[in-house]
């Protein structure tokens, strides 16, 4: 090998992860130190719980270095990997089936006004977030944190393009309306 392995693409560290164990662990560690913070920002939007999205997180680079062939046609390892930890999410969210409402949510009062606020709205934005169906809230996260276009979206998971702009459109229209109550209040309080 001539290069350093930083000069590699993901395809080809990918490929070298079939090779004898000191190459294959080191083109793992390239490919992990590449992706491995978005694919955990995703696994923690997605879950909302930090604990079991660093499992899943885990269990995502386990089996993609599991997948590791020479027979398997691999031409876009960061989506690869996405769609690992998509389905493992999915997977997640049916078992555990949870229901989350915004009420459940609510934050309390704070002294401190605009500091309060801006945290409070944070923590409405996420809460928010949380309570959109996965099927509306899988395309948002991908979209706005991950800034995944929505032909890649429609990709990863196998929705139509139209789909995918839809389920965006509706997931940002139910924040809106959950937020607009409390943007009313601060607004009022500004005046």
């Amino acid at each position: 090998m001539g290069k350093s392995f930083d000069e590699y693409s993901d395809t080809e560290l990918y490929y070298m992860l079939c090779e004898d164990k000191k190459i294959a662990e080191r083109a793992f560690s390239i490919i992990f130190s590449r992706h491995s913070s978005r694919i955990f920002a995703y696994c923690r939007r997605f879950i909302g719980n930090k604990e079991e999205a660093q499992d899943i997180f885990q269990e995502t680079f386990l089996r993609f270095h599991q997948s590791a062939s020479k027979d398997r046609e691999m031409t876009n390892v960061p989506a690869f990997i996405l769609r690992i930890a998509r389905n493992l999410c999915v997977n997640y969210k049916k078992r555990e089936k949870q229901s989350v409402s915004f009420e459940d949510f609510m934050v309390a009062d704070s002294s401190s006004e605009t500091e309060s606020e801006k945290n409070e709205m944070m923590d409405l934005i996420k809460n928010a977030l949380e309570t959109l169906p996965d099927d509306y809230k899988e395309p948002l996260i991908l979209r706005e944190y991950n800034g995944l276009s929505y032909n890649e979206i429609s990709d990863i998971t196998g929705q139509s393009l139209a789909n995918v702009k839809i389920r965006i459109h509706r997931a940002k229209q139910r924040i809106k309306d959950i937020l607009s109550p409390y943007l009313l209040e601060i607004n009022e309080n500004i005046k």
